[in-house]
């Protein structure tokens, strides 16, 4: 079991898998460093490092109250960058894991990250803004505070055997694995957290950060992404992000990490290799 220990005295528990040119993997919410296994164990079999860790207040890390925003998951991403003493990093973030890389890239600079992949990622806004038509009202955000604070574990069940997955589409094929690992992952977290972190995933904007990217850059998301609309997202920072590489994955769902995972590890080592 690793861990590190940020400024504020959060522990930050980390999985480093393999030799090589080290990948780091940012996890979506509520979840935690074992949504990536697949891929991690098919690049690192290709010899790659694979590094995950947990976000603070999820998974295996210690759950402070504070700190639940992006600005601080980026300030721990670089702390786990600076601590493994990392170069040539490819970093790829899945969902709110995208915006957690988009921040670092803007808040840290990009001169030790050769590549970025953001996966069904949250950027540039998730929020509906008289700027942003194509986001979800905050009536959608609200709905899942005042869901989480009723009953969590039922809202965790109910998205992972509904839209995360795409188990609400007809002849959608997703294992009761599957779902009950998300619910597994998310009943990990900490309440507060995960609460918080709802607010740091739909109202953060990332455009700023986007135009920052100056880096070989795969964007990848799902054309039927009931999650984050691939309208708001993907297509938009595919505009904002100079000569990036966009891959719609025709029918996926939000969770393509799964539902697509070998689809998946192909086009990621593709572009790793390229």
């Amino acid at each position: 079991m690793s861990y590190l220990n940020t400024k504020d005295g959060t522990s930050i528990f980390y999985k480093d898998w393999g030799t090589g040119q080290p990948i780091i993997f940012s996890h979506g919410w509520p979840l935690n460093s074992d949504s990536w296994e697949s891929p991690m164990l098919f690049l690192a079999a290709c010899g790659y490092r694979c590094i995950a860790h947990d976000r603070r207040g999820h998974g295996r890390s210690s759950q402070p109250w504070l700190g639940n925003d992006m600005d601080t998951y980026a300030d721990d991403l670089a702390a786990l960058i600076h601590t493994l003493k990392l170069d040539n990093v490819v970093l790829i973030g899945f969902s709110a894991g995208g915006g957690e890389i988009t921040r670092y890239i803007g808040r840290h600079g990009a001169s030790n990250i050769s590549k970025v992949a953001l996966i069904s990622a949250v950027p540039p806004l998730m929020l509906k803004t008289s700027d942003n038509p194509n986001g979800l009202p905050i009536k959608a955000f609200d709905e899942m505070r005042t869901l989480a604070s009723d009953d969590r574990s039922q809202m965790y069940k109910d998205i992972a055997s509904g839209p995360f997955f795409g188990a609400n589409r007809p002849k959608a094929k997703v294992s009761e694995g599957m779902i009950d690992s998300f619910w597994r992952q998310g009943m990990q977290a900490s309440h507060k957290s995960t609460y918080d972190c709802i607010q740091a995933f739909s109202e953060t904007d990332f455009t700023e950060d986007l135009k920052k990217f100056d880096m070989p850059t795969l964007i990848l998301h799902g054309d039927d992404d009931q999650i984050v609309p691939i309208e708001a997202a993907a297509l938009q920072s595919a505009k904002l992000v100079k000569d990036a590489e966009l891959i719609i994955y025709e029918g996926a769902p939000h969770g393509l990490i799964d539902t697509h995972k070998h689809q998946l590890n192909k086009d990621l080592l593709k572009f790793i290799q390229s």
